[in-house]
């Protein structure tokens, strides 16, 4: 598809060796568009992918058709926490020395203008698995099935090749999850662990089951790129799924949640979510971010 080189291309290669995420707040009273003109100069899309929260698009006095401020869904059985913020940067690279360094360069940039809230640092897991073992991602989608689930398309006009992503922060309680027998570990993700193979016999709580993307009407595909955090001996996923709108992760999230249908996921049995923010990410023009769709 032609839109392929428009979009961020961090958001379309497979996970990095590393990642570090920074969430970012505007100050008050603070106008951004010489720092965000900076950091649009400098961001790649593809070392340094860049998000944008509806607050700080608001705050530059436009719109993009879509974006929204992520505030949980009505009818949830559990917490699902909303923390939305104005600028999400995500560094991908091979080394965590040179992550750590590059972020410091970052803040420093960002300094006039915004805060730096929030430093998650991730990394690839066993070639792609959860913390648990289990490989995150199976079903994503392919070549230009994932151009065209992740990407708005050309006749988005200035918007073709960005798109929007939901981020969430979850926080596993490996202790609750180590003292399930294997056989309960596997049908709580509704596969077994070694094979990666669906179980037929998952009960319809299992994780696989909830989010059956195939299975929704209309079908909620999404793009993952998450990755295993740790700090200390605590751990979890940053799970983020990018889509040329909210919808399906949306339909997904109200399944999981139990507002569908009652029924909860068995993810939340030893995991929950800590964050949930939307972002918009920019396309790319001439190697760098561009944010004329923001008037920049």
């Amino acid at each position: 598809m032609r839109i392929a080189h428009l979009a961020q291309p961090g958001i379309l290669e497979p996970i990095p060796a590393h990642g570090r995420y920074l969430t970012c707040q505007l100050r008050v009273g603070v106008d951004p568009r010489v720092v965000l003109k900076r950091l649009a100069s400098r961001a790649d899309g593809l070392a340094t992918v860049v998000g944008i929260g509806a607050s700080l698009v608001r705050e530059l006095g436009t719109e993009v058709p879509g974006l929204k401020t992520f505030c949980g869904i009505d009818g949830a059985r559990i917490k699902l926490p909303a923390t939305p913020t104005d600028l999400l940067v995500w560094l991908r690279g091979t080394d965590r020395g040179d992550l750590l360094i590059r972020s410091r360069h970052l803040e420093t940039l960002l300094a006039p203008a915004f805060d730096v809230t929030g430093i998650t640092d991730a990394f690839n897991h066993n070639h792609g698995r959860d913390l648990t073992g289990y490989e995150d991602g199976t079903e994503n989608p392919q070549g230009d099935e994932a151009l065209a689930v992740a990407l708005l398309p050309e006749e988005a006009g200035d918007l073709a090749g960005s798109s929007f992503v939901a981020v969430q922060r979850w926080h596993h309680h490996m202790s609750r999850f180590e003292a399930m027998p294997k056989h309960q570990q596997d049908h709580t993700i509704g596969r077994e662990r070694e094979s990666n193979e669906e179980l037929e016999d998952a009960p319809e709580s299992a994780h696989v089951k909830r989010t059956a993307q195939e299975s929704f009407d209309p079908e909620a595909f999404v793009l993952r790129r998450s990755m295993p955090w740790a700090e200390g001996n605590n751990g979890g996923l940053v799970f983020a799924a990018f889509g040329h709108s909210f919808d399906a992760f949306e339909a997904q999230l109200r399944r999981m949640s139990g507002a569908e249908d009652g029924i909860t996921d068995a993810l939340f049995s030893f995991s929950e979510p800590q964050t949930g923010a939307y972002f918009w990410c920019p396309p790319v023009r001439d190697g760098l971010i561009d944010l004329r769709a923001l008037g920049l």
